[in-house]
């Protein structure tokens, strides 16, 4: 089937709810990423050290703590998406994250409430982590769910575009507070001002999320083993460590080549803190921009194809890039090569909610994707840089590296167990 089946009514009505999807999946991850770009700045006011690597450290392993409550999100989420509908799921989990986002922005500093601040800091996370850990299946199933036939890939990109989009108006943010505020102010008080944002665009999205149709049907959500994980494990354990295996490698090098990249051209190249957010500005830009060009490579070439170029090219790549980043001193050099990096991702990123929710029936789809996405990224992806920041303390910087490139070669081995055919969501090769 192709979009020409569509009326135009019904082409209007499923774009207008993958923006409405994606508005809310673009606040959801402003919020999350606001931690990982403001963390050069507040990292002295939880975690008092004279050693601004041990800051980064101890914030990074505040991030990491964030992900180990994706997969209790992803299952919790799911649970609720595939027994009570995507609609609800979706707003529950903005609403959580707008209170998140709140209690960071008011948070009290070590100097006033000593070693409870960065207990509550770590609470805070937690409960962010729950929800983004529930966002991302319950969205993915969402959008695939209302996307066109013959261009599934193009508007399931979507997701990570709203997902990258959130990211770029994060650095934004930094970026243009940097312009109007001191060294000493950001780091006072100035570091605050992302947070409030974040929360009260999530409002705003909520708004946006309750206009929505729900996708599922009253007999998928009526099932006995709907949302259950006797359901997804008894019949499709074999779909869920597939995308175990290819996620994985897929979240550590999106983080690597994202949130982590901000500080290792800081902490590794030697740059400073604006000319390195001036970078990942440009470059998350670019890279938003790229997800719909390949989404429609996907929707021309297969999502399996897609899957194994981005697999082999991550796994020649990663490392030569790398190094060479190491010791750059050309900001135009290092936007080349990140930017060069992010188009390898992207083979993976512009579909990756949607290959995901093709391997799933819709009475276990929201938890399929969203449990075994969470798994993989806590592990692989949030751990991202407390691991490349703990082998820089131990002075092994570039077995990081190499760790990089090893899960790369999981992800395209992984992708080998494709198949060629979507197995529910009707591809059209």
């Amino acid at each position: 089937m192709t979009s020409t089946y569509y009326t135009g009514e019904e082409r209007s009505k499923r774009i207008f709810a993958i923006v409405g999807a994606s508005s809310g999946n673009l606040v959801e991850w402003f919020d999350f990423y606001v931690y990982a770009f403001c963390a050069i700045y507040f990292a002295p006011a939880f975690f008092p050290s004279d050693d601004p690597t041990v800051q980064l450290l101890n914030t990074a392993g505040v991030f990491a703590a964030g992900f180990l409550m994706r997969p209790i999100g992803g299952w919790l989420f799911g649970r609720v998406a595939d027994r009570h509908g995507r609609k609800n799921s979706m707003m529950i989990s903005v609403l959580m994250m707008c209170a998140g986002s709140l209690a960071i922005a008011c948070l009290p500093t070590y100097g006033s409430i000593g070693a409870w601040a960065p207990a509550l800091l770590l609470l805070a996370r937690l409960f962010q982590g729950l929800s983004v850990g529930g966002e991302y299946g319950t969205t993915a199933t969402y959008m695939s769910e209302v996307a066109l036939r013959g261009q599934r890939g193009f508007f399931a990109s979507f997701q990570y575009v709203t997902l990258i989009g959130g990211q770029l108006l994060a650095v934004l943010v930094v970026v243009i507070l940097q312009q109007l505020l001191s060294e000493d102010e950001l780091r006072a008080w100035g570091w605050r001002i992302p947070f409030v944002i974040g929360a009260c665009a999530a409002l705003i999205s909520l708004f946006l999320r309750r206009s929505l149709e729900e996708t599922s049907s009253a007999a998928t959500r009526s099932d006995k083993e709907a949302g259950s994980l006797v359901g997804l494990f008894r019949h499709h354990k074999a779909a869920f460590i597939t995308v175990l295996g290819y996620t994985a490698g897929g979240s550590l090098i999106f983080y690597t080549f994202t949130t982590y990249m901000q500080k290792y051209l800081v902490n590794t190249a030697g740059m400073n803190a604006k000319t390195a957010s001036f970078i990942m500005t440009g470059v998350l830009f670019l890279y938003m921009c790229m997800q719909p060009l390949f989404g429609m490579l996907s929707d021309r070439i297969g999502r399996r194809n897609s899957m194994l170029w981005f697999g082999a090219l991550g796994t020649l790549c990663t490392l030569p890039i790398l190094l060479v980043l190491k010791t750059v001193t050309s900001p135009f050099l290092a936007f080349v090569l990140i930017t060069l990096a992010l188009a390898i991702v992207s083979f993976y990123t512009s579909i990756s909610g949607l290959v995901k929710a093709e391997m799933f029936p819709p009475q276990v789809r929201a938890l399929g994707v969203g449990l075994a996405y969470a798994v993989a990224n806590a592990l692989f992806g949030g751990s991202a840089e407390y691991v490349a920041l703990g082998l820089k303390s131990l002075g092994m910087e570039n077995s990081f590296y190499w760790y990089v490139t090893a899960m790369m070669a999981i992800a395209f081995l992984f992708s080998l167990r494709l198949p060629k055919q979507a197995a529910y969501l009707h591809n059209d090769h």
